[in-house]
C-alpha cells in the first residue's frame, strides 16, 4: 500500500514539478550525471546564512527530477546548517536507515531508492548541486548573490 503511495507522490513531483525555473541575479549551478543522464540547472538565492530561493531546470529520469522537486521544496527558508542536517537524514533513508518521516516530508517515497544503488546518484543529483552552490556562495571572492 505504501509503495503505491511512494510511487504517486514520485511520478506527482516527476509530472508537475515544483520550483521550476532560474531566479534572476541567482547563483547558477550546472551538474550532471554523464552515466546515465541527468542533468540540473540549480538556480539558488542566499541571504546570509539562509537558502531564500532555490529552483531548477532538468532533464532526466523520475527518480532525478522528482528528488529535486522535493528538495527545492523542503530546503526554501533554512539555514545552511539546516540544509546539511536534511541530507543526512536524506541520505541515512537511501542507505537503508529507517527514515525521519516527520523531517524528510515528501522525500520518504524515495525510499524505495536503497535497494537500487544504482539509482542513490539520480536521488542525489540535487543535493550535490546545491552543496556546490552553497560552497560558492560562502567563498571569500563571491560577493554573494542577491534574490531578485
Amino acid at each position: 500500500m505504501f509503495a503505491d503511495l511512494y510511487q504517486q507522490i514520485i511520478l506527482e513531483h516527476y509530472r508537475h514539478p515544483q520550483n521550476v525555473g532560474v531566479v534572476d541575479g541567482s547563483l547558477q549551478v550546472r551538474n550532471e550525471h554523464p552515466s546515465c543522464g541527468d542533468k540540473v540547472l540549480l538556480s539558488v538565492c542566499v541571504d546570509g546564512d539562509t537558502v531564500r530561493e532555490v529552483r531548477f531546470l532538468g532533464e532526466g529520469c523520475s527518480i532525478s527530477q522528482a528528488s529535486l522537486s522535493m528538495m527545492t521544496e523542503a530546503v526554501k527558508g533554512l539555514s545552511v546548517d539546516e540544509v546539511r542536517g536534511l541530507y543526512e537524514k536524506f541520505r541515512e533513508m537511501l542507505h537503508g536507515h529507517e527514515p525521519d518521516e516527520d523531517a524528510l516530508g515528501d522525500m520518504v517515497s524515495l525510499q524505495g531508492v536503497s535497494r537500487f544503488p544504482a539509482r542513490v546518484p539520480c536521488a542525489t543529483l540535487g543535493w550535490e548541486t546545491l552543496f556546490r552552490a552553497l560552497a560558492l556562495e560562502s567563498h571569500e571572492d563571491n560577493p554573494g548573490q542577491p534574490c531578485e
